[in-house]
């Protein structure tokens, strides 16, 4: 029996609803018919998907509203696309997937000419206005034939992949297509860059014909959202680039910025010279050397030239035929951005040496944005309402306050769909990753507190150390030559096709005797990927993955501690440790079906300060176990046995 508000029933597709989905579904409801923010924390598994869908489309069927639902990976999106079909059963919602434009662009001469979204829209705007894009359609040009398939995307829930299929096949751009079709679409599911990212967001709201206020947003897997906001906030150049700026301004004939690029790359490197890693340094310094040893008496008039200059340079590109990417007109770019935060306490700027992929020295500056609010605020109190949710969000007051959410905000914490039975969590004592306890004998003993965990798992376990450091410390200690199953490990700087197939080998071994997989926690396998069933029975959580304490950590925490007081560190230092930590728990347990044992492999982990961060679904029956040999392997052995 699905117990639900009436407006709702005529939407959920399912004829019965899991455990606490309910509340969920009618928090979310009353929310948005209230015109309210809500944000919510409830575990995989609940069926979040839907019910964030199922209890807005009564709303935005009857005010006329679109639904925006962001989210990060590809899968999230046609998980949106799946249920909305399931939905479409029902009643006849359109909704459409889509992907970044350089995901969509079938133009590899565009694609390749781009450093960035930014720069590719730039691209591709040059190209269409040169008639130079083989499959920009122009309005005036749209056969019979275009607008039907236009009118065939808009007519039922499309995924942006089967879109690019379609377009490649008829040789149009899937990106104008669905620019087309996007304005009868009543729920989009998109990256977070279309709605936070200022200038894309601009030019995606003139596409759909509406503005902030007439969209319900929903943000998916919002724990990623501040990390987002600040990488849209800041900015990087780097030597490599101003060495191909001044290389380009010479070759058309920008004299006076050829010099000024030289005269400015020589002064970063001998800025970095003097510094160990990286330093925080005043903006006004570097604009005085400008000013007075680059003898730019306008700095703001002379970065502006340089900025045109760019833009002039990227249309000679194109009209000779070749990609209109400019060095020179990123150096501008960035130089009056140094200007326009100079003077901005949520902004530091850093001067940083590092090692490329060669394993050369270089340098780089960075603006480096320390306030994700900058860029959320202005979206949550413009919406019509806004679901913001995840798996990890605790403290929920935390989370509201570091992005600024409207203070009628709704706050709901989703208990735990999983029978208690089906997760086993533990910390074990006398074991840290604590930088003075990092010794020979440490890691021996975190070995075999491993080991303890593979030989009483059924199959595949997973080990997420907190950092590089921790993981190749426990290979260094004999790790793999200790284990009775394969291991597969994560090495710095891998590819990310490198990192699929490892997975994917991992995953194979699930069926077939088990394996061990070796991760850093923060890492792209912890957070984003699934291991369901017997993918991955146990998961161990070697050490608290706090940052490595650089200027920009602490100019965080100091930046945080200002604007909550006494909040720095919680909010700068250990949140972001512990949400890291989260995601790494919850990989094995999925589905409602699955049974999972997480072993933390710190003591820190046995405070109540620090379970407080942890979602409760894991530190329910949190067990805490001493450092004796075997009580853990019993623990695990028994947890399994139960299970059969």
């Amino acid at each position: 029996m699905v117990n639900l508000p009436i407006e709702v029933t005529e939407y959920f597709p399912y004829n019965s609803v899991r455990p606490h989905q309910d509340d969920f579904i009618t928090t979310v409801n009353k929310a948005v018919n209230d015109r309210k923010s809500v944000l919510i924390e409830g575990a995989n598994g609940l069926g979040k998907t839907i019910s964030a869908l199922s209890a807005c489309l009564p709303v935005a069927v009857k005010k006329n509203l679109k639904i925006l639902y962001v989210a990060r990976t590809h899968r999230q999106h046609d998980r949106v696309i799946d249920e909305l079909r399931a939905i479409y059963k029902r009643r006849p919602i359109t909704g459409i997937s889509i992907r970044g434009r350089n995901e969509m662009c079938v133009n590899v001469f565009a694609a390749n000419g781009a450093f960035d979204s930014k720069s590719l829209m730039e691209v591709c705007e040059l190209l269409k206005a040169k008639g130079r894009c083989p499959y920009y359609v122009n309005v005036d040009e749209r056969t019979y034939d275009y607008l039907q398939l236009q009118q065939q995307v808009a007519s039922r829930p499309y995924m942006a992949s089967e879109i690019l299929r379609i377009c490649k096949k008829k040789e149009v751009c899937p990106y104008e297509l669905v620019k087309g079709a996007v304005p009868d679409a009543k729920v989009i599911a998109l990256s977070y860059l279309y709605v936070f990212d200022p200038g894309i967001r601009t030019a995606f709201l003139k596409n759909l014909e509406t503005e902030l206020q007439k969209i319900i947003l929903v943000v998916d897997e919002a724990h990623n959202l501040p990390e987002t906001a600040i990488d849209i906030s800041s900015s990087m150049i780097s030597l490599f680039v101003l060495k191909l700026a001044e290389s380009e301004a010479n070759k058309f004939g920008y004299k006076d910025i050829e010099a000024f690029v030289r005269f400015f790359r020589d002064e970063v490197e001998k800025l970095t010279d003097k510094i160990n890693k990286e330093e925080i340094i005043s903006p006004n310094q570097i604009i005085t050397i400008i000013e007075k040893q680059g003898n730019v008496a306008k700095p703001q008039a002379f970065f502006e030239h340089i900025h045109e200059a760019g833009a002039a340079i990227k249309k000679a590109l194109l009209a000779d035929g070749k990609n209109p990417r400019s060095y020179v007109n990123a150096v501008g770019e960035f130089l009056l951005k140094w200007l326009e935060t100079a003077d901005d306490e949520s902004y530091i700027n850093v001067a940083s040496k590092y090692y490329t992929k060669d394993n050369n020295k270089t340098a780089k500056l960075e603006i480096v944005a320390l306030d994700p609010a900058k860029i959320t605020e202005p979206v949550f109190s413009s919406t019509y309402a806004n679901v913001i949710m995840s798996g990890t969000l605790q403290p929920l007051e935390a989370y509201a306050r570091i992005n600024r959410l409207p203070e009628s905000t709704v706050n709901f914490l989703a208990p735990s769909p999983f029978p208690k039975e089906h997760v086993f969590s533990a910390v074990c004592l006398g074991v840290t990753t604590s930088m003075d306890k990092r010794t020979s004998q440490m890691y021996q003993t975190m070995i075999e507190r491993v080991n303890e965990v593979v030989n009483s798992t059924p199959t595949n376990t997973g080990i997420f150390a907190a950092s590089f450091q921790v993981l190749n410390a426990l290979l260094s200690e004999g790790l793999e030559s200790q284990l009775l199953k394969p291991l597969f490990y994560e090495k710095s700087g891998m590819t990310s096709k490198a990192n699929e197939k490892l997975v994917h080998d991992f995953k194979a071994c699930g069926d077939k005797g088990g394996a061990v997989f070796l991760g850093v926690q923060g890492g792209r396998t912890s957070e984003g990927v699934d291991f369901p069933g017997n993918q991955m029975n146990s998961v161990v959580i070697v050490g608290v993955p706090y940052a490595e304490p650089t200027p920009r950590v602490k100019a965080q925490i100091n930046y945080y501690e200002n604007r909550f007081s006494n909040k720095g560190r919680e909010y700068g230092y250990i949140l972001p440790a512990m949400k890291k930590a989260a995601q790494a728990a919850g990989r094995p347990i999925r589905t409602l079906d699955d049974k999972g044992a997480i072993v933390f492999l710190d003591l820190r982990f046995a405070t109540n300060y620090s379970r407080s961060f942890l979602p409760s679904w894991v530190t329910n029956g949190m067990k805490t176990l001493p450092n004796q040999n075997g009580i853990l392997a019993n623990e695990i052995r028994e947890f399994f046995s139960n299970q059969l």
